[in-house]
């Protein structure tokens, strides 16, 4: 016999709160068993917190000799001013106002410097933060990374779409891991898919450039302005747009992740087992090293795209190396069987 769905007051005396299923209740009492709570919570996992910087007396050094190099420029150029004067008047006021504008150049470059590593300070902060929400499912960590998100991208036309709709989701979505998965494909796709093709346009171009270059000066010093514009751009396409400064901070913390996480040996292996299916034995020497050094390229840019990127990947899947090594080893695979093609001159 089988009992209506039926409403209770667990404090109504006619209600008992039986442990097992042997209990009897008397006649005119409901008996409530209790079913056993069986939930795959998720373990924490700790974050491991990097190790405090030591006092460096390298940083002393460096510190200490910037100062000196400081005064002594400003020795010189208050003698130069005074010797200017000595000279005629109109010459010392002119080498004055040269040495104002000067420093007001300089406030306005170091200004912009500051600003630029704080941006991308706050974007590392960020992502960190972003990694910790995603294993504590923190919710309300998750709509704080997201609303930093979409102010720090508001000046991003592409992303307009994206940032409305997100705005809809931030208090419907319960789970803070659920709201940083759908604010990484609002926000992170558009930019991925930018900064692919950027990575691909540059290896392209080194690829191309170091194949006709007769000297290996040249190729050095082109792969070298390559590489720092191509991570200079995907930093501003995600929103750090550092400086001189900035940039330099920006390669040290890509070499690392390269260093880490063992890239350079994987683009390494992955160049060995492209080039070595039968492509190596279509190209040239020089055509070959073209390739090889715009594969090398593109490894270096898809580390630059996961440490500038202020969300860390999880619901969208890496670039991968093989999309953008397949398409440049086509496009001088056929650039060689069209020179094989050509009658000898």
């Amino acid at each position: 016999m089988t009992r209506r769905p039926a409403a209770f007051r667990l404090d109504d005396p006619h209600v008992i709160v039986a442990e097992d299923d042997k209990t009897r209740a008397a006649r005119g009492t409901v008996r409530v068993l209790p079913e056993p709570e069986n939930f795959d919570l998720p373990v924490p996992v700790e974050i491991a917190t990097p190790p405090r910087r030591r006092f460096s007396w390298g940083t002393v050094f460096w510190s200490a000799l910037g100062g000196l190099v400081t005064l002594g420029a400003g020795l010189a150029t208050t003698a130069l001013i005074e010797d200017l004067y000595a000279r005629a008047t109109w010459l010392g006021t002119l080498g004055a106002a040269l040495a104002a504008l000067a420093g007001l150049a300089l406030l306005v470059i170091c200004a912009k410097e500051i600003a630029g590593l704080l941006r991308l300070a706050s974007i590392e902060k960020l992502r960190a933060r972003a990694e910790a929400a995603l294993v504590d499912d923190d919710r309300d960590a998750a709509r704080a990374i997201v609303r930093e998100l979409t102010a720090a991208l508001a000046a991003t036309p592409q992303l307009a779409r994206g940032r409305g709709e997100l705005e809809d989701h931030l208090t419907e979505i319960i789970d803070g891991r659920d709201l940083l998965h759908i604010a990484e494909r609002h926000l992170m796709a558009p930019l991925d898919q930018e900064a692919s093709r950027l990575v691909a346009r540059t290896a392209t171009r080194v690829s191309i450039v170091t194949a006709v270059s007769p000297r290996a000066a040249v190729d050095l010093a082109f792969v070298l302005f390559a590489a720092l514009g191509m991570i200079r751009r995907l930093a501003a396409l995600y929103g750090g747009r550092p400086g001189m400064l900035g940039l330099i901070r920006l390669l040290r913390h890509i070499i690392a992740h390269l260093t880490v996480t063992g890239g350079i040996a994987a683009g390494d292996s992955l160049i060995q087992q492209m080039l070595g299916h039968g492509v190596a034995a279509k190209l040239s020497a020089r055509l070959g090293e073209g390739v090889l050094n715009g594969l090398l390229t593109a490894r270096l840019g898809l580390a630059a795209i996961e440490v500038a990127r202020p969300l860390p990947f999880s619901a969208l899947p890496k670039p991968a190396l093989a999309d953008i090594a397949g398409d440049l080893l086509r496009r001088r695979g056929d650039e060689a069987a069209r020179d094989k093609a050509l009658p000898d001159g």
